[in-house]
């Protein structure tokens, strides 16, 4: 496979603290898909991974050169993970589409965070 494109992201746990305090549901039913949201409920410490899960998605975001906009939605980019833990990445809507326009036919995707910070980087790539 080969590396279209590269995106990297870093966000402030405190930052998403702040805004789950403002705007709770809002901000959960905006930023995560109901599959993503079930697993940050589970958590006994979400924050981190909710911030992981920001960071990841902006950084999807930069592998396909948008940002948020052209009908783009935070759902249309999904984030699980495999047995091993791995994260997995799944383009839906508007996202799907550029990723396609762009040939690329994979995302891959590392996460990591401390209680302070969350990072990710992300590989768009093609198998041609």
């Amino acid at each position: 496979m080969n590396v279209v494109s590269h995106g990297i992201d870093i966000v402030e746990c405190q930052r998403i603290a702040d805004l789950l305090s403002k705007h709770p549901d809002r901000f959960l039913d905006r930023i995560l898909t109901p599959r993503e949201r079930e697993r940050a409920d589970s958590l006994h410490s979400p924050i981190p991974h909710i911030a992981g899960r920001f960071a990841a998605k902006e950084a999807v975001l930069k592998v396909l050169g948008t940002g948020w906009r052209s009908g783009i939605a935070w759902t249309d980019i999904e984030i699980t993970n495999d047995d091993m833990g791995a994260p997995l990445v799944q383009l839906s809507g508007m996202c799907e589409k550029v990723a396609r326009d762009l040939g690329i036919d994979r995302v891959m995707l590392s996460i990591s965070h401390t209680d302070t910070v969350a990072t990710a980087s992300a590989l768009g790539l093609c198998k041609s």
